[in-house]
């Protein structure tokens, strides 16, 4: 008989010492971290509760760095130096999204490699910015684990590419975490769903979150999570409904202000009508562009499903694919799982419905469900789940080599399940041919340019042979993370090349070793920095709260009062200009003392104001 194990509410209870492991789900519009505690997936929330992180980093004045709610807050106002919906940048050039630059509120820098945004603080990758946000998911689950985690699974979207995935473990290196595996979000879900359900059969995920949409197909069956096939659109969301909503509002406005704060602003407006439309038949906009003209416009529910149609019927052809590709009808399906924030819109579940016709699986909670997943299989890959999980998630896209002629020879077709490994042989060109060029693409298109080029390497040392003589064997090797190993040997003689697939938007080990560096040289400054950061925002809330009230009642005070508050507010003002934060943190404390007075008469005042003319009766009453 076993002994009872107590412990304190989300402590294990385990007499062994488990190890520490996260998930996080790295989204579009926002970001999660979760941990297994006391055998429970469980999503860590703030100090305020709030369990949701805002993707958005805002670069300050001094080297200071907002994420969350703070920059979200202030993105209308300092657009160029807020970035949001990063993740749709990551793995991507500057042409890749030069359709998306009349969206954009940002300052792009024009050039070649992975895309780079200008800010106040030099430019930014989106490798780097996704780093300011896992590092504060990071630091949550320190504070709320009480130690630092031996690794964490980081989901992705299912389509994510070579260079996209490759982005975001750059990334994960940049804020200290060990990445123990990339997870497409579909099988997160599934995850979720299937060890919490116990549920087995095939089953539709349909993920439309910020930024990206996915759909694959899955085999749940005695503990297999099975990737049948998957498909989707890495550029298309939630933030599509935005930009829907925005441009009716410009449209019934009349108002062509292209400034990018107008724009950002336009924006955030866009997308609070959009979650107050989930719930509410109707919403009030009020736009108050620069330039003047302002109008309130009511937007109704109805009219905004009209507008996000388009969106909307842009997810069923990926939805086509993927059951053709899986080989099954809509009829085959046991359930489909919504993903996602943007599958709260009540007209995308109605169209989810009419395709799959059966109604969506919504049980656990659309925001929460993907970190749920990752969060349960972080902890059986550092080995507190005695049953094993087989994942088995497939490739997005197919892999393959340049051909003569400019032509693709796919080497791994996409919907391959990964782990993978495939070989080819190929043979020389001409006579006395003694090196090979080697060009690693993905793509399904059948022609080079249409398709990504992720490397290119080169064999040498191949015997001087007649043309189709020589034989040259490449091996496609895929991790289970979806990385790429490419290797090239010659039969007779075993010359051989490798090259490990690193595309040319990821960062390069110098780039990553330096901002490393960066990082832990500056680790105490910044920690400092936020201190004083969030003292002076606590200081200036203060004095401006002092302000309002002595504008109104300042006639409460007597003069000695006045003269002391006067002089406690001079000495915050000027701690404020000064860079020590427990001085303005007292300081602060110090005007709040001051300001007992004037706080307990103005509240004594409102009360007589409340009860003047009225009887006991009445009050009772």
């Amino acid at each position: 008989m076993a002994l009872m194990q107590i412990a304190e509410p989300g402590m294990t209870a385990d007499p062994h010492q488990r190890r520490l492991a996260i998930g996080i789900d790295l989204g579009t519009t926002h970001s999660l971290v979760a941990s297994v505690l006391s055998a429970v997936p469980t999503v860590m929330g703030d100090h305020d509760g709030k369990y949701l992180l805002p993707s958005v980093v805002r670069y300050l004045e001094n080297d200071e760095i907002s994420v969350g709610y703070p920059a979200l807050a202030a993105a209308g106002q300092d657009p160029h130096n807020t970035i949001a919906s990063v993740k749709r940048f990551m793995g991507r050039g500057h042409g890749d999204v030069q359709k998306l630059a009349g969206h954009l509120p940002y300052d792009l820098v024009p050039g070649e490699g992975m895309l780079r945004l200008r800010t106040r603080a030099g430019e930014k990758s989106p490798v780097e910015v996704s780093a300011e946000i896992l590092r504060v998911l990071k630091a949550l689950a320190v504070e709320t684990l009480g130690g630092e985690p031996e690794g964490a699974v980081i989901t992705v979207p299912a389509y994510f590419d070579e260079a996209q995935r490759q982005a975001t473990k750059d990334a994960a290196r940049l804020a200290g975490l060990k990445v123990l595996r990339l997870l497409a979000e579909p099988t997160a879900a599934a995850v979720a769903y299937g060890l919490d359900k116990k549920s087995e059969g095939l089953f539709a995920i349909y993920d439309l979150g910020g930024g990206t949409f996915d759909i694959s197909i899955l085999r749940l069956q005695a503990g297999v999570f099975e990737v049948l096939a998957t498909a989707g659109d890495t550029a298309l969301g939630g933030d599509d409904m935005d930009h829907a909503i925005a441009e009716w509002l410009i449209a019934e406005s009349d108002t062509r202000q292209e400034d990018p704060v107008w724009r950002r602003q336009l924006l955030q407006q866009a997308r609070q009508a959009k979650e107050a439309l989930t719930a509410q038949e109707q919403v009030q906009i009020k736009l108050e562009p620069e330039a003047g003209n302002s109008r309130e416009l009511t937007l109704s529910r109805k009219q905004f499903e009209e507008l996000i149609q388009p969106v909307l019927q842009r997810t069923l052809p990926a939805c086509r694919r993927a059951l053709r590709d899986a080989g099954l009808k809509v009829s085959d399906l046991d359930g489909v799982v919504l993903v996602g924030g943007a599958t709260r819109v009540p007209a995308l579940r109605r169209v989810v419905a009419e395709f799959f016709q059966q109604p969506p699986l919504t049980d656990i909670d659309p925001d929460q469900v993907v970190a749920l997943g990752a969060a349960i299989q972080a902890d059986a890959l550092v080995g507190n789940q005695r049953e094993d999980l087989l994942l088995m998630d497939v490739l997005p896209l197919s892999l393959g080599l340049e051909t003569m002629g400019g032509l693709v020879e796919k080497i791994i077709p996409r919907n391959t399940p990964i782990p993978a490994a495939k070989a080819q042989e190929f043979t020389t060109f001409k006579d006395g041919q003694t090196a090979m060029s080697i060009h690693v693409l993905q793509g399904e298109r059948d022609l080079v340019q249409d398709c990504r080029s992720l490397a290119r390497f080169s064999l040498r040392g191949i015997p001087p042979l007649v043309a189709g003589a020589a034989r040259i064997r490449v091996t496609f090797q895929v991790d289970a993370d979806g990385l790429l190993t490419v290797t090239a040997e010659e039969g007779s003689t075993g010359v051989r090349s490798e090259v490990i697939v690193k595309p040319s938007f990821g960062l390069d080990d110098a780039e990553i070793a330096r901002m490393l560096q960066e990082s832990f040289a500056h680790g105490a400054e910044d920690v400092a920095q936020r201190r004083l950061s969030e003292a002076r925002v606590e200081g200036e809330r203060v004095l401006e709260a002092l302000q309002g009230a002595l504008q109104s009642d300042a006639a409460l005070l007597d003069s000695t009062e006045q003269a002391r508050l006067d002089a406690a507010r001079q000495d915050l003002e000027q701690f404020l200009a000064g860079s020590d934060a427990d001085a303005i943190q007292k300081a602060a404390e110090a005007v709040e003392a001051a300001a007992e007075p004037l706080v307990q008469r103005r509240m004594d005042s409102a009360l007589q104001r409340a009860i003047a003319g009225r009887s006991i009766d009445d009050l009772g009453d």
